[in-house]
Formats: C-alpha cells, structure tokens, sequence
C-alpha cells in the first residue's frame, strides 16, 4: 500500500487524426511505459502520472472519476504545439489495451485548446464535439463492463453535456483501473496541477473502482499505485501526484 509514494457512428465525434492537424502535433494516448519499480507500489512511467488500482484478470468492472479541467500555459509565439490529458479507464496498466475518456488541455500553434475524447486503445482515438470544454469545468467520467460490452461516458459539470458510447472489445483484460494525467504529445503541456477527486471537484462517489464485486474508492484498495511521469535520468519528474488525501478519494498532479 502506497503512504507516500516513492519515498526517498457517431453523432458529435471525430477520429483522432483530423483531431491531430486542428489541435496540434498531438500523438495517439497509449498504455503506461514503465520505466522503474519504486517504494510502496509506486511507478515511474514515461507517459503517466496519477493512480491506479489492480486486480486478477477479468475482475475490473468499472472505473469512475472527476477532475476539474487544468489551463494549459502556452508559449503564444503562433509555432508551439503541447498535449497533456487527464482521464479514467480500465487496463492499459500492464496490459495492452485501455478504455478510457476524458479531456485534453492543449497548445496548438501557441494558442490553448481543450476538447473531450475517448478510446479503446490500440485503436485510435475519437474527439468528442458534443462537449464544450472550458478551463476550470469539472468533468465526471466513468468505463463499465456489463459482461458483454463497455459503456464510456463523460460529463461536462457545467454545460450538462454528456456523452456515452457502448462497445465490444473482447480483447481487454479488465485487470486494473486509473485515474491519469498523460504526457501524450513530444512536448508536455504546462498544465499547473490537475485536481481529481471529491475534495477537488466536489462530486461524491467519483475516482472509484470496482474490482472483483467490490466497489472502493482509490485509498480503500489493498494494493494500489502511485504513477511518477519521469525521464530517463533517476528523480527527473515531470509530472508527480500528491499522497492521496485521507478518505483515499482524492489527489493533485503537479506539472514539473
């Protein structure tokens, strides 16, 4: 268990590539990169930071969270291009495939832009257009199995804009659940620090899974995960979570 971590069809939806040439030089989301095992359960990852929780092979069945949606700093000289997203989903942990959605604060040509997303990596990406994403909003978002398909839905706290799509992928393995912020663009947006959770968002029942039968807050779980997005030199952070707060519910990733 981590204490503090690493101690010392679609209507209102785009494919991710014509989403690539208007948002900026932004690649596909992808599972984590393991670079290090470090103290407590924790991970340094070169494409993760945030939390996860894990289980037995088909024993996730839901992943649920809220994050209020950062503001992405950008250098405004009209060329720089920046991704950073921020999201929940089942596996992509250890295994090769992620369901997931959630939002991106971005930098396309110097100028910050944010929008909703979802994926069933490998496959590619869909940006939702349906959703109108604005610095500051709280989103909701949750990835279930049902025994025959997932159900992804996302919801915009301000707007009441809510999207869900339904979908077989009997590829997955269901055996771990997350709550991410991820570097997923050659430069790392400079997004301040991500806020999930209750004590962040003010919604109740969020950055939860249910693991076996039993659903648990993040903190409740026996074994979780700290995830330290890193480089290739030891303590070289570039984005890092905070311990979770008491009730297990809640954390911040702080951009470095």
């Amino acid at each position: 268990m981590n204490r503090f971590i690493l101690c010392c069809f679609l209507l209102g939806a785009m494919a991710l590539p014509a989403m690539a040439s208007a948002h900026g030089n932004v690649r596909q989301h992808d599972t984590m990169r393991m670079l290090e095992q470090g103290a407590f359960g924790s991970v340094v990852s070169g494409n993760w930071s945030g939390y996860a929780v894990t289980g037995p092979e088909d024993s996730v069945t839901e992943a649920a969270g809220s994050w209020v949606v950062p503001t992405a700093t950008c250098a405004g000289n009209g060329e720089a291009n920046t991704g950073a997203s921020f999201w929940v989903g089942i596996d992509g942990y250890t295994s090769p495939t992620v369901e997931q959605t959630g939002t991106d604060s971005d930098c396309s040509k110097g100028a910050p832009t944010y929008y909703a997303w979802y994926e069933f990596a490998p496959l590619g990406g869909v940006t939702i257009t349906t959703i109108d994403v604005e610095p500051g909003d709280v989103m909701t978002a949750s990835v279930t199995y049902d025994g025959t398909e997932f159900t992804l839905t996302i919801s915009d706290e301000r707007t009441n804009q809510t999207f869900t799509i339904s979908k077989e992928f009997p590829m997955a393995k269901r055996d771990s659940a997350e709550w991410i912020a991820e570097d997923n663009s050659f430069v790392f947006t400079d997004f301040g620090t991500v806020a999930f959770g209750e004590d962040g968002t003010g919604v109740t029942a969020t950055c939860e899974a249910t693991v076996s039968g039993e659903t648990k807050p993040i903190g409740g779980f026996h074994t979780y995960h700290a995830i330290f997005l890193g480089g290739l030199t030891k303590y070289n952070w570039f984005a890092v979570p905070s311990a979770l707060t008491p009730d297990g519910t809640s954390f911040t990733v702080q951009w470095h």
